[in-house]
């Protein structure tokens, strides 16, 4: 882009590295920031400066926090015998949205894949087993995505966790709510098929 200058391209470049950010939007966030007034520029910079400094991942479950340990796992009023684990600290949000579900979770940073040479030993394993060891814990809910690789990190940990007799359940996958099956895939199809339940 040699028709903007210099400190402009910058922006945008660095603007178009964000996930789901390509060069087009990054172009018109890039112009935005800079039609904004001193005052609202400085603002946006200074809460991302402060968001960088004070968040850290909680020392109990890996999720984004600026306590630690975070407000969830700080929260004695939540169901202490399950524990949710997820992929990323998105997830967790995902999950608080709905209201329904009141236990603990505990965040991985990732999942196996070998393709990426992203072994067990690569995510937040060693912590959830050390959780693990609380006798207060009778359920593990698995909320990994329904990907080839958060599948497989799905059966990795369920086969690490059931012989200590904790019992380990799978959230449903299958046809979203106000789907039309005539344009569900074969495996979503099938998956609703597994995941079905009496009525």
């Amino acid at each position: 882009m040699k028709y903007y200058a210099k400190p402009l391209n910058k922006l945008i470049n660095e603007l178009a590295r964000l996930p789901g950010i390509g060069e087009r939007t990054a172009q018109r966030l890039a112009l935005h920031i800079l039609s904004l007034n001193d005052k609202e520029a400085f603002a946006l910079s200074d809460a991302i400066r402060e968001a960088k400094e004070t968040m850290k991942y909680c020392s109990v479950c890996g999720n984004l926090t600026d306590t630690d340990p975070c407000a969830i796992c700080a929260d004695t009023s939540r169901d202490s015998s399950t524990i949710c684990v997820v992929e990323s600290p998105k997830d967790v949000l995902a999950m608080e949205k709905i209201r329904e579900y009141r236990g603990y979770y505990h965040v991985l940073h990732g999942v196996i894949s070998p393709m990426d040479q992203k072994g067990p030993e690569d995510i937040n394993l060693k912590s959830l087993i050390t959780r693990l060891q609380n006798p207060e814990v009778k359920e593990l809910i698995i909320a990994t995505n329904p990907t080839i690789e958060g599948e497989a990190t799905a059966v990795y940990i369920a086969r690490l966790i059931k012989p200590s007799g904790i019992k380990v359940s799978r959230i449903a996958h299958g046809i979203p709510v106000g789907g039309d099956l005539e344009y569900a895939d074969e495996v979503t199809l099938l998956k609703a098929i597994e995941g079905r339940r009496e009525l």
